[in-house]
């Protein structure tokens, strides 16, 4: 019921009275006093006036599962929500529900992670009170070849969500960072449970540094956070639901094809390496190249210097930029 209630307060510009509230859930007004005083208890400031009602005039910097189900208006998305204060890994969390049997759409969420992880088993600064962590489990009626294109489908999604909510230009690098002003501010980790021709279950974890202001010296000089950028906080609720939206969307385009054939035009505008010059590292060979963009399997083109074209795939090469991180 406090889903609800901050919901309501958070739809309506003025007051709702006790007696509105109380006939909406078929509660007693006393049950409706009670969850007001623990929303103020978890630090949400709400207005109550006589013969008024109440309405909220400031909401905390949190990720409960209240919070977040207040601010989540998807079909799907993160319709389904696990909390958790501190947690191992979201994606070891999102793995075990998907064992479990958790549907299409659930999302597991942290405010510290022990054991957070990025690409190559590389670990993941994961401090409290300050990112987002979060996993979603998806459950796609698709060929297991085809699911590492939701990857970048996330990268698209964070990238619009962050550009939204915060006004900063978000790029992506191919695949899947998102970067600002050359510095990373996100990662995206995809795994999936599969056979041969089927899929059991993919989960696609996020971690985007929000409110963070100071990183490990070993990434100091590549991450950087959205506050430390825009120079205040940022909201990270109201965030992460904004990513969830544009998540659903986008991967509802993607299902009607299959590819990215719908969404390549949009990735490339914000595709940071696009016309420039990287370096293809490759496990015997590495070269430099022009960036040409994505296809419609999400890989990246690139026009070698002896003027043919080649098509890399995610996972069996990196793409650095020759100038800097980007």
């Amino acid at each position: 019921m406090k889903a609800e209630i901050l919901k309501m307060l958070r739809k309506n510009d003025g007051y709702i009275s006790g007696q509105q509230i109380c006939e909406y859930f078929g509660v007693s007004r006393t049950a409706v006093w009670k969850a007001i005083n623990q929303l103020k208890e978890e630090g949400y400031v709400v207005e109550a006036i006589r013969n008024k009602g109440y309405r909220i005039l400031s909401s905390p910097d949190i990720t409960t599962k209240e919070e977040l189900e207040s601010q989540i208006n998807t079909s799907w998305a993160g319709r389904t929500i696990y909390y958790y204060a501190e947690l191992d890994s979201t994606n070891l969390e999102a793995k075990r529900l998907g064992e479990k049997g958790a549907p299409h759409g659930t999302l597991a969420v942290a405010d510290m992670q022990t054991a957070g992880r990025g690409r190559r088993g590389r670990g993941w600064s994961s401090p409290s009170g300050s990112s987002i962590y979060m996993t979603i489990l998806l459950r796609p009626d698709l060929e297991p070849n085809r699911a590492p294109m939701m990857t970048l489908i996330m990268a698209y999604s964070v990238a619009c969500a962050v550009q939204e909510q915060t006004g900063l230009e978000a790029k992506i690098k191919w695949p899947n960072d998102i970067v600002i002003h050359g510095h990373k501010i996100c990662g995206i980790l995809t795994e999936m449970s599969t056979e041969i021709d089927y899929i059991h279950y993919v989960i696609i974890g996020v971690g985007i540094n929000v409110n963070i202001q100071e990183f490990p010296e070993e990434i100091r000089e590549t991450a950087t956070s959205l506050s430390l950028e825009l120079g205040q906080a940022v909201k990270r609720s109201s965030l992460l639901a904004c990513v969830m939206s544009h998540f659903e969307k986008n991967y509802q385009v993607f299902m009607e094809t299959q590819d990215l054939s719908k969404l390549r035009e949009k990735y490339n505008q914000l595709l940071v390496n696009y016309g420039r010059e990287v370096k293809v590292l490759g496990e015997t060979v590495s070269y430099h190249a022009i960036a040409l963009g994505i296809n419609d399997k999400g890989e990246l083109q690139v026009k070698k210097e002896d003027g043919t074209e080649a098509s890399i795939l995610s996972g069996e090469v990196s793409v650095r930029g020759i100038y800097g991180y980007v």
